[in-house]
């Protein structure tokens, strides 16, 4: 039936007879008054413009005819497809456009193969194309969409491009594959309380590129590869009360979110790596998830204490991998300083889940050398108590604890053996303070020991922290 109805042309509109006639050779059919053949439209001015119609089964049909004298074609621009375009199983082998057109009922298009489909600044009730294959472009942009948009386990060969797209519903990429690009620049996706983009397990061969996105809803990438950046410029995630941005198990050279507003919602990052993030602190929300992430560098170049912050937010709780790695980081960048204060604040951290007896003797390492990430403090420490005991002491010399017998005594030197407890001058030995001398000996020697045994622990994380 669909065979004769383009045979003949009985019942054909003309419109459509210009469409039957033109698709063998791929000529661009433009159904617009007062626009020269293969302009873009100006979508703003014509929303409320009646288009011409065309039936969806003559399409079908003409899609499915298999006639070619030469190289065919569906370019249309400007028309009203009525009735349901259900391409649904379809081998399509030629480019398929429609630019600035409008669809009545939801397109169909799961498990299709088309050589090329561009749908430009069309408006659609909605978008099924699950398994769809696409050997060149996907083209989305400006398209407006007022319900969903499946196009989960598709196989696009070339880009998916979306610039623009305003969809009322969830966008669904998930286990999609593009050889090329994803760009949803300026997008604009509304969840209706659930997700705005489901881009599970998504591989891309180059970025993804979400620059200016406005997601009302929970953006989705668990899983997802790019070979290039994954970028939300200027981005606004709102999601309140969810996960605004979820981003765990992914694998991208550089994740950007450079003058993105501050997101609403969740983000979770964990278990995922990239070479680079470019963030600053005031883009994340109160509640995220970094267990696992893995990076190589930050930007933009900010002291430790403005990223420490991040940290405290974890809804893991102090995870010590997280201050290692933001740790590693500033080493990479030659900033040891910076290093040192981040694992200085994991120490602390570490220090509120410990029993009473274990956070008293963490303050003192703290306070005396910085659980020895600050060896300053112990250089001032050991000099204030050794000019504290060389005063007390040469003023009123100890008795000898053996009359007639030893060095003679020494007032730097016998407060130098008292604090150091790995070196013996032979003086303390030799003397016995009485009185509240000997309780001053008593403190300079615990005070050595415990700058031994925190300054040791100190260089031993050091020494051993990657």
């Amino acid at each position: 039936m669909a065979s004769a109805l383009l045979s003949d042309g009985a019942d054909l509109t003309p419109l459509e007879s210009r469409i039957v006639h033109a698709f063998p050779r791929g000529v661009p059919v433009d159904a617009r008054r007062g626009t020269a053949e293969g302009e873009l439209p100006d979508t703003s001015s014509r929303r409320g413009c009646a288009r011409p119609p065309v039936r969806a089964s003559v399409l079908r049909a003409l899609l499915l005819s298999g006639r070619a004298d030469g190289i065919p074609g569906l370019r249309l621009t400007g028309v009203t497809v009525t009735g349901r375009l259900d391409l649904a199983h379809a081998e399509i082998p030629c480019p398929v456009r429609f630019v600035d057109c409008d669809f009545e009922h939801p397109v169909e298009l799961r498990e299709a193969r088309v050589r090329r489909l561009d749908l430009c600044a069309s408006r659609l009730p909605a978008l099924t194309a699950t398994g769809i294959r696409v050997e060149s472009d996907l083209g989305l942009a400006d398209c407006r969409v007022s319900g969903p948009v499946r196009l989960d386990r598709a196989r696009v060969e070339g880009d998916i491009r979306a610039a623009r797209l305003r969809v009322r519903g969830a966008l669904v990429l998930e286990t999609a594959q593009a050889d090329g690009a994803l760009d949803l620049e300026d997008a604009r996706l509304h969840g209706d309380g659930g997700d705005a983009l489901d881009a599970r397990n998504l591989t891309l061969g180059t970025l993804l590129n979400a620059g200016g996105l406005d997601a009302e809803g929970r953006v989705r990438l668990t899983g997802c590869t790019a070979g290039g950046w994954i970028s939300f410029i200027e981005a606004r995630l709102h999601n309140p009360g969810g996960v605004a941005l979820g981003l765990s198990s992914c694998e991208a050279r550089q994740l950007t979110l450079r003058d993105a507003r501050p997101i609403t919602g969740e983000v979770r990052l964990h278990h995922s790596a990239f070479k680079a993030i470019e963030a600053d602190p005031g883009v994340w929300p109160p509640s995220v998830s970094l267990e696992g992430l893995v990076y190589e560098s930050l930007s933009p170049r900010l002291p430790a204490d403005r990223r420490l912050p991040l940290l405290e937010c974890d809804q893991g709780g102090f995870l010590p991998h997280s201050y290692e790695q933001l740790a590693r980081s500033y080493r990479a960048a030659g900033e040891d300083v910076e290093a040192r204060t981040v694992l200085l604040a994991a120490q602390r951290r570490r220090r509120r889940s410990l029993p009473w007896p274990a956070r008293v003797w963490g303050h003192v390492q703290d306070v005396t050398v910085g659980y020895g990430f600050r060896p300053a403090r112990a250089v001032a420490w050991l000099l204030t108590l050794l000019l504290a005991g060389t005063v007390a002491y040469g003023l009123d010399e100890p008795p000898r604890s053996e009359p007639g017998k030893g060095p003679p005594f020494n007032a730097p030197v016998y407060a130098a053996d008292l604090l150091l407890p790995v070196v013996d001058f032979g003086q303390e030995k030799t003397f016995a303070p009485t009185g509240p001398h000997q309780w001053l000996a008593v403190l300079l020697v615990a005070s050595g020991w415990i700058f031994a045994t925190t300054v040791t622990a100190g260089v031993t994380r050091s020494l051993t922290r990657p």
